[in-house]
């Protein structure tokens, strides 16, 4: 059986924890006066902390010392912990798990790629740690994606070329990475923003069987929604 690499983005494609990170941020933009909607949390999407918290800074036109930055991180971080606590496996988004179960009884390698640097804790409490691999996260990249830099480490521990890895994201930039990188990049949402993706679906339970079977073939797969 030929072996691919499956690789999975965290943050809304195995669990819904954008939602967290969003009450996260807005708690900080709030205590700064600067307007934050569900509009503006898109642009965070598969986006760094560091960075996130500039382009916040930056929707309220505000300047801060690097001091000041790092204060806001760590509450940023401690603010998005306290949600995490009480996670569990009805966490985890629909449609992923028969994915993983199928992938695993297949024999197919599996990774995890994401720039969340609190992915190991949120794999452990939602129960599914052992589907994976390999872990490559947040704090082993030094570069956010579009950088393919996350894909192209999980990849090349799982001992898979580039054109045998397969990357489901949700956002833009992990789209991009996922391309830059030349694997094949299947899209977790809206296919009209994320048209850059070689596949598209609204969510894993649009992904069946004979398509995950397509992947695995040599042959190139002609499904895709």
């Amino acid at each position: 059986m030929t072996k691919k690499a499956f690789i999975f983005d965290l943050d809304g494609v195995i669990v819904d924890t954008a939602k967290y990170h969003y009450l996260a941020w807005k708690k900080i933009a709030n205590e700064l006066g600067i307007e934050f909607t569900h509009e503006h949390n898109e642009l965070l999407k598969g986006v760094s902390r560091v960075r996130s918290l500039d382009i916040i800074l930056g929707l309220g036109n505000v300047e801060a010392s690097q001091d000041q930055k790092d204060q806001w991180l760590v509450q940023k971080n401690e603010e998005y912990l306290t949600y995490l606590v009480d996670m569990d496996q009805s966490e985890i988004l629909p449609g992923v798990m028969s994915v993983l179960e199928f992938l695993k009884a297949n024999q197919q390698p599996i990774a995890l790629g994401s720039a969340s640097k609190n992915a190991r804790p949120i794999l452990e409490k939602t129960g599914i740690l052992s589907y994976f691999d390999v872990i490559v996260d947040g704090n082993d990249v030094s570069n956010a994606k579009p950088d393919p830099e996350v894909f192209l480490q999980a990849a090349q521990k799982l001992g898979v070329t580039n054109e045998n890895s397969i990357v489901f994201e949700d956002s833009v930039a992990g789209i991009q990475a996922a391309n830059i990188a030349t694997m094949t990049s299947i899209g977790i949402g809206d296919a009209t923003i994320l048209n850059e993706a070689k596949y598209n679906f609204k969510d894993f339970t649009f992904i069946d069987e004979a398509f995950l079977n397509s992947l695995i073939s040599p042959l190139t797969p002609k499904g895709g929604n």
